[in-house]
C-alpha cells in the first residue's frame, strides 16, 4: 500500500525509507516486447538457445529494468495536491547485476531531498531495483523527478 502525502508534507520525507513495490515478474515475453520497441535485439537478451548455451539464460535489458521504475514507483508514494509530475533524470545511475529471465523484481525508495524549483518541487529518491533472492540489486540511483502544485 502507498504512502499517501499533500504537496504541502513533502519535506516531511527527507531521509525516510518511503517503501518498496509489490514483486513484478521479468519473463522472456517481456523481455522480448521490450527488445521489440526499442530496437534492441541483442543475442544475450532474445535469443533463448544461444543465450543459454553460452552465459546460462537470457537476462533483461538494463533499460527495461529501469524504464520499470515510473510504473512502480505510484505504488510506493502517492502525493495529493500535484497538478503534473515531470522526470527530471538520474544521477549515480549503475546497472549492478544482470536480471536473469524469469526473476522478480522490486522498486525501493528512500526520499533524500526535496528543493525548490522552478515553481515546484524537485524530489530526489535513493533507488535501488532489487532481485528477489540476488545479493545485489539490478541497478541502484538518485531518480529526480519534479511535482508542480
Amino acid at each position: 500500500m502507498a504512502r499517501r502525502v499533500h504537496y504541502d508534507g513533502l519535506t516531511s520525507l527527507v531521509g525516510v525509507e518511503l517503501g518498496t513495490s509489490d514483486w513484478v515478474l521479468i519473463d522472456q515475453a517481456r523481455i522480448n516486447a521490450f527488445a521489440e520497441v526499442t530496437g534492441d535485439h541483442q543475442w544475450i537478451h532474445v535469443d533463448v538457445e544461444r543465450a543459454e548455451r553460452e552465459i546460462g539464460g537470457t537476462i533483461a535489458h538494463g533499460f527495461l529494468t529501469l524504464s520499470m521504475m515510473a510504473g512502480l514507483s505510484p505504488s510506493i508514494l502517492e502525493i495529493d495536491g500535484v497538478s503534473r509530475a515531470l522526470n527530471y533524470g538520474f544521477e549515480k545511475l549503475r546497472f549492478l547485476s544482470p536480471v536473469p529471465a524469469g526473476s522478480r523484481v522490486r522498486l525501493r525508495e528512500t526520499m533524500t531531498s526535496v528543493q525548490a524549483k522552478a515553481g515546484g518541487l524537485a524530489l530526489t529518491r535513493a533507488c535501488t531495483m532489487d532481485i528477489e533472492g540476488a545479493l545485489k540489486p539490478a541497478l541502484a540511483c538518485d531518480w529526480i523527478g519534479v511535482v508542480y502544485p
